[in-house]
């Protein structure tokens, strides 16, 4: 009876241990479900995460360092340098020494010099050029322009020669008949001098009665 109940304790512990120690999921533990003994007899199955999968891997945390800095557009070229605008040269002053007029050199304040064989006349004042040299046009033959020192002696602005019929704009009279006007300066005139309009407005806002006129041949 003793051997008998010996026996029997034996295989009771046998089968005990057995339940304890066994892997329900048949591999090696961390590999998958874990069986445990439950009170009531059967087994029950807890999830063991896999440790391959408890960190985030780096890729999908930080950005791509190509996408963070924008590529220079292809199609964009550089603008080409501007050139320098060149300076236009400066013109070289009047010199007195070529204006032959020796008394309106001499004379103070603002004088004209008129040189018939140059067709050329000039604004001085204190004996320094002013303006000039211009083109101008004397009287033709048998209306020559008279040479000497003159002064001015009237101006009328729209002046018109009743003797020619005739305009005479910015007429600048140093002889009676005779004075600086706006005129052609291809045909010779019946003693005037003639200027281009632009020269004559000059003459006719710088000259003042009582300057000096001189003409020479």
């Amino acid at each position: 009876m003793k051997k008998f109940l010996v026996g029997v304790t034996a295989l009771a512990t046998a089968l005990v241990l057995t339940a304890c120690s066994g892997d329900a999921g048949g591999g090696t533990p961390g590999g998958g479900a874990v069986a445990q003994g439950d009170p009531a007899g059967g087994t029950t199955t807890t999830s063991v995460p896999s440790s391959t999968s408890a960190a985030p891997t780096t890729s999908s945390q930080t950005p791509s360092s190509s996408s963070s800095k924008p590529k220079p557009s292809s199609s964009s070229k550089p603008k080409p340098t501007p050139k320098p605008t060149p300076k236009p040269a400066a013109k070289p002053a009047a010199n007195a020494a070529d204006v032959p007029c020796k008394a309106a050199l001499a004379s103070p304040g603002v004088s004209a010099c008129v040189d018939l064989s140059a067709l050329k006349t000039w604004l001085l004042q204190d004996g320094k050029v002013i303006y000039g040299p211009v083109k101008q046009l004397p009287g033709k033959k048998g209306h020559a322009t008279p040479t000497g020192v003159f002064h001015v002696s009237a101006k009328v602005k729209n002046y018109h020669s009743k003797q020619f019929d005739a305009p005479m704009p910015n007429s600048v009279f140093f002889l009676p008949g005779i004075a600086f006007h706006t005129g052609s300066l291809s045909v010779y005139s019946h003693g005037c001098l003639h200027l281009s309009a632009a020269a004559s407005q000059k003459y006719f806002t710088t000259l003042q009665s009582g300057d000096v006129v001189q003409v020479v041949a």
